[in-house]
């Protein structure tokens, strides 16, 4: 899930152990548009889950020496690196454990309980395999492997903007505490350069 295409896929394992030297982890991985100019969308995160300005810069930095060097996609792109957001996509199994509790929708690769599409609350992670309390239908979990899903993303509610109202809180107290207040309390950033051949 972390990348969509062969591409992506190639990408994200020549991309992991750049983002991993310089202590981030690489949620999802796009590239996107035609022949004639292409974007490469990387959404990051440290290891507790935050993404600030100067963390998205300096991911990109690293990212575009080692993408100079490989030169991996041919023809110009723009190079794109954010954090995943409040209504974040889920694509490794960890994230189906952090997020518990929380309202998703999941998208399977294949029919089960005679449908691909579900939204509910995550239940966590059993054995692998992904839980989630169906919307509508109480005291039903269902549990899919976690190779069928092809899409999970958190549904943005009142209780996902509370939930990212007091990270971002908590994360302003932690600045002011070291004395370092600055853009840090930002969620979502964009920060773009183009590439060339």
């Amino acid at each position: 899930m972390r990348g969509k295409t062969q591409e992506d896929i190639g990408l994200v394992e020549l991309l992991d152990p750049v983002a991993e030297s310089v202590g981030y982890e690489i949620v999802r991985l796009r590239l996107m548009g035609g022949a004639e100019q292409r974007r490469l969308q990387i959404m990051a995160e440290r290891p507790d889950g935050d993404m600030n300005v100067e963390d998205c810069a300096r991911l990109s930095r690293a990212i575009s020496e080692i993408m100079d060097a490989a030169d991996p996609i041919a023809g110009e792109y723009t190079l794109e690196v954010s954090s995943p957001g409040v209504d974040r996509p889920l694509t490794r199994l960890k994230d189906f454990d952090t997020y518990a509790g929380l309202e998703v929708r999941i998208e399977l690769d294949r029919v089960a309980e005679g449908r691909k599409r579900f939204k509910g609350e995550l239940a966590g992670v059993e054995d692998g395999q992904v839980g989630l309390n169906l919307e509508g239908e109480d005291d039903t979990t269902v549990y899919f492997p976690f190779d069928w899903i092809v899409d999970a993303k958190l549904v943005l509610n009142d209780e996902l903007m509370k939930r990212g109202a007091q990270q971002r809180a908590a994360r302003v107290g932690a600045d002011a505490d070291s004395e370092d207040l600055g853009d840090d309390a930002e969620d979502d950033i964009d920060l773009s350069e183009s590439e060339e051949d």
